[in-house]
Order: C-alpha cells, then structure tokens, then sequence
C-alpha cells in the first residue's frame, strides 16, 4: 500500500447529518461523496495582514498556507462542488490584499468546479472578482449550509471555530474538532491562523441543549470520534 492510499483510509471518519452521509477529513473539510461536495469553512484569509495594519505582526503566510491545504483536500477528493461557508476573508477588504499569485491559486481551485462563497460576519459583502457564487445559505437534499449556528435540524454551519481537549495516559491535547450530533453539525476552522472555541463555551449548549453530541477531534493521523462529555 502506498503512503497516499494509507492517508486516505486513515484521515478520514463517516460523520452522518440528518441522514446525509459525510467525510470527515483531517484537514478540517466534510466531503459529501453522493453530492461530490466538499465543505470548508472559516478560511480567514489575509489574517495576517490584517493584524499587521493594527501593529500586531504575524508571519505574512497565512493565506500561502490554507490555499496550499485547501488545494490538497480538493485533489484527495476531486469535487464538483465546493462550498466556503463564511468568513472566507478575515475582514471586508480582505480580498483587496491577496496577491496576485494568491488569485490565480483561487482560480485554479475552481476550475472545472462550481464554487459557491457562503457569506459570514467577517466577510457580508463578498467580492465579486473572484470567480464562484454568492449565497447568504445554501440548501441541498436534507441538509442546509450556512456560516451561523442556529440549531436547526440537518444545519452545517461554522462560525463557532470549535475545538476539543481531552486527557488520556497522564496527557491532555486540544484539537480543533467538528462538532455533531447527528442532527447538526458545526465545523472547525479551516484557516491556518482561525483560533478556536471550547465545545464546552455556552455558545455550543445552544446549538446541542441535550449535550448529548461528538466532538470528532482532527489528530496527527486521523479523526478522532470523542462524547462530548468525555471531553475538558
């Protein structure tokens, strides 16, 4: 077995919503395999240079980074669709510092895909220079994407940037995580320089009020299914 096929059995884990069945890949993305739908959310892109205007200096490569793990994911599972749920750029003018080399690896994702840009509360006003669509929600079949949380039955939505710790052996990791039961579901950030939220933040109790859901860890090697109540 090769390495490459040894990663795509190992990053992996099924993740259901609402009866759809999904991907959950180590990367961050859910792919829906019947749709050939890929999902990501929270990019951020440009954060960087964002807190760079504000005097807070951060390594410039953040962009560089999500769009080279983005563009991995999109060749391991080859999409007809991709959907960015919100938050895509760190702030409204955002997409005005990408480079020009940053905009062509943009175009180069969406080749040959439909590309559909979910907007988010970082990113309302989406440009319209950069190729796919652009959509305040988007339904398909059972299951409804959007950048928000509301905690409606077959929702895929981020914005909460959720993450996990748990301990084990006399040793404790935290992870940014999906968080799911079944229902609904709300996904990590994908963005390199996206922080992240604790599942046990009030925030999640809204979405999930019986707690009875899996926070589906991204570890070294593969996708980690953990009971949220297992978990720090």
């Amino acid at each position: 077995m090769t390495e490459h096929a040894a990663l795509s059995i190992t990053s992996t884990l099924a993740l259901d919503v609402a009866g759809a069945s999904f991907h959950a890949d180590l990367s961050g993305a859910l792919f829906w395999e019947e749709q050939r739908l890929l999902v990501v959310s929270d990019l951020h892109l440009e954060k960087g240079s964002s807190f760079a205007k504000r005097g807070v200096l951060l390594p410039p490569y953040d962009t560089l980074a999500t769009l080279s793990r983005l563009a991995a994911v999109i060749s391991r599972h080859n999409p007809k669709i991709v959907i960015a749920l919100g938050d895509s750029f760190h702030d409204r003018t955002a997409h005005e510092r990408l480079s020009a080399d940053d905009r062509d690896a943009v175009a180069a994702l969406q080749t040959g895909r439909d590309w559909i840009w979910i907007s988010g509360n970082h990113d309302p006003m989406l440009p319209r220079d950069l190729g796919g669509t652009i959509a305040d929600e988007v339904a398909i079949g059972p299951i409804t994407f959007r950048h928000e949380p509301t905690g409606a039955h077959g929702e895929i939505a981020g914005h909460l940037h959720p993450k996990a710790r748990v301990s084990a052996r006399g040793r404790s990791m935290e992870r940014r995580c999906f968080a799911s039961d079944g229902q609904r579901a709300v996904m990590p950030a994908f963005g390199a320089y996206a922080g992240g939220l604790s599942i046990r933040d009030a925030a999640f109790a809204k979405i999930f009020p019986k707690n009875g859901f899996v926070a589906h860890l991204l570890g070294d090697r593969r996708v980690h299914a953990i009971a949220a109540s297992r978990c720090c």
